[in-house]
């Protein structure tokens, strides 16, 4: 049997940012992303207006993620032509043909969150909903609590089916003490893997904690090393 190769960098989506000081850690920390949540119910809200002043001080190669729920896709265009550069996350409850008309007909890249049951005895086809979103860059597993986003709490990772042809991003409860262990459980099963926190590295909603930010980033790189260390001893030898 051919070992499973684990070669790709994890990488790191830092959520909810409101603040200059919050976006400077999260990228001296070494994230790939940020996110700004422009959804008016949720405590880490900003306009695009401050997202976009937010997000010019981002070098390149970081992407801005713009959060969005159930919003109408004239005012997501609306609000991306703010920030061309930006990644779109579809948060709420839009269908497939509501996501690819707020991407602009798929010209903007995009994320489906997919809300997964704390309750291990609700089912969730995660199958069915990626193949249904299969025009999505990824899709984002995140635990179904009430309200949307942020909430803090982390599903049950092992009932993720075995393989799953599509990359993933894993959000939900992540903190630095359980990120590397959800990595090593969730990457095998994915084309690759992606880490998005929010809470788990807040002071209070919306306001960051830098040191946290990089223990988090940390812990990442420390599952990346153990996976790297997992797919040297599995080479055949000689």
């Amino acid at each position: 049997m051919t070992p499973k190769i684990f070669h790709q960098r994890t990488r790191i989506k830092i959520c909810g940012l409101t603040r200059e000081q919050d976006v400077d850690a999260a990228v001296a920390a070494g994230a790939d992303a940020v996110g700004f949540v422009l959804y008016p119910p949720s405590p880490r809200y900003v306009t695009p207006q401050r997202a976009a002043e937010l997000a010019k001080r981002l070098p390149p190669f970081v992407t801005p993620v713009l959060l969005f729920v159930n919003e109408f896709a004239i005012n997501v265009i609306a609000a991306c032509a703010y920030i061309p550069s930006a990644t779109v996350q579809f948060h709420g409850e839009e269908s497939p043909a509501e996501c690819w008309a707020a991407s602009a007909n798929g010209t903007r890249p995009f994320l489906r969150a997919a809300r997964i049951p704390l309750d291990d005895s609700q089912p969730f086809d995660l199958l069915k909903f990626a193949s249904d979103y299969a025009t999505a860059q990824a899709i984002l597993l995140d635990a179904h609590v009430e309200g949307f986003g942020g909430g803090g709490k982390t599903f049950n990772w092992s009932r993720l089916p075995p393989s799953v042809s599509s990359h993933l991003v894993l959000s939900g409860g992540l903190t630095p003490a359980n990120v590397t262990d959800g990595i090593l459980q969730v990457r095998p099963r994915a084309l690759s893997l992606s880490v998005d926190v929010s809470s788990g590295v807040e002071i209070s909603k919306g306001i960051k904690d830098a040191a946290k930010i990089h223990q988090f980033v940390a812990a990442v790189r420390a599952a990346d090393d153990q996976l790297a260390k997992l797919n040297h001893d599995n080479l055949p030898t000689a």
